[in-house]
């Protein structure tokens, strides 16, 4: 049994969107430091619509390739030994992103479903679906949502600051730890979730509320006037 953080960035801001910044080795680093202090097996980078292999040494915390795909519908995570180097924000549908990761070995996880986006309405193939790190209190509506589709569930902390790491984890049933392994293990359903709380989560769930309500009326606010 692995215990992998399934959904991490490298970096805390979303500018440049699309693309690597000078921070990110920073930000990765980081976040292998704490993955490392918090006992994880291994962490997956799923940076928005870009992947890219940092070149550094880990000291035994396995790389689990990914992107988090922005479809024309909500956030898709793509997971496993190949991932799309680059994709284009908004230019995907669910059903381009599906097919994209099954050419290329990877699993596809419907990143935190009910945040914003109609993707988990999207008739697709999906390999899983996510507890997300940010909104561990919607569990339960996923696991109903996992219920109807007959699908396993996984978690990520979605951790764009590194004490972010490990908030919530997918336990992985597998015999080795490899981008290979992980993709088998979702796609057989042998991986559960598990919520870890630690002292700061009550504040950064404060603050996420807060950050997304602004950005909800700042969306509404754009519209109304375009």
């Amino acid at each position: 049994m692995y215990d992998v953080d399934l959904h991490t960035h490298s970096r805390f801001f979303h500018s440049f969107a699309g693309q690597p910044t000078a921070f990110d080795k920073v930000g990765f680093q980081l976040n292998v430091a704490v993955a490392r202090a918090r006992d994880l097996d291994g962490i997956a980078v799923t940076n928005h619509d870009y992947f890219t292999s940092f070149g550094v040494d880990t000291s035994g915390i396995e790389i689990i390739p990914g992107v988090e795909i922005s479809t024309d519908e909500g956030h898709l995570l793509v997971v496993g030994p190949d991932p799309p180097a680059r994709t284009q924000p908004g230019k995907l549908s669910p059903e381009d992103t599906v097919e994209l990761a099954n050419r290329r070995d990877c699993a596809t996880v419907m990143a935190h479903p009910f945040r914003s986006g109609t993707v988990k309405d999207a008739d697709i193939s999906v390999d899983a679906v996510e507890v997300n790190g940010k909104h561990p209190q919607t569990a339960e509506l996923v696991e109903e949502l996992a219920r109807d589709r007959q699908l396993p569930i996984v978690g990520g902390s979605d951790a764009h600051f590194a004490f972010e790491i490990g908030r919530v984890i997918t336990e992985l049933d597998a015999n080795e730890l490899t981008p290979e392994s992980v993709v088998n293990a979702i796609e057989d359903g042998r991986t559960d979730f598990q919520r870890v709380r630690r002292f700061p989560d009550q504040f950064t769930q404060i603050l996420y509320g807060a950050v997304h309500k602004f950005r909800n009326m700042k969306n509404s606010t754009a519209q109304k006037s375009g």
